[in-house]
């Protein structure tokens, strides 16, 4: 990691009983996508079916921040949950795009937006 990336953080709040409410701050890459994945499997194993990923302040994400929202949307759909997505930074979303995630884990401008739609994402295919 270089000294101008941002070391990743990670706060977590559970709005409601099986929400968690995550919020990503700094670069999500391969050297710190093995962190993000440990803090969503242990919010699944605690019964949090829905995630909810503030990607506001995450300025770059490479291939390894992709593998793990997809596999924390495979864990989550197992246990009739799902994954949404805050705010992603244009660099984010841009990247969402290219690689067609955006097609299938919805994106939401705020986490009340996100929280209003938490039910409706278990019902896409």
């Amino acid at each position: 990691m270089s000294a101008e990336q941002t070391p990743l953080s990670i706060d977590v709040t559970m709005p409601r009983e099986e929400v968690a409410l995550v919020i990503v701050n700094g670069y999500l890459d391969v050297d710190t996508a093995t962190e993000l994945h440990h803090h969503l499997a242990n919010q699944v194993h605690h019964g949090r079916r829905h995630l909810l990923l503030d990607l506001s302040s995450v300025p770059f994400m490479d291939s390894s921040g992709i593998n793990i929202i997809l596999k924390a949307y495979k864990e989550t759909r197992q246990v009739g949950g799902s994954v949404g997505l805050i705010d992603p930074a244009p660099a984010v979303q841009r990247i969402l795009d290219l690689t067609g995630v955006s097609l299938t884990v919805p994106s939401f401008e705020s986490a009340d937006d996100a929280l209003a739609g938490v039910g409706d994402a278990v019902s896409r295919p």
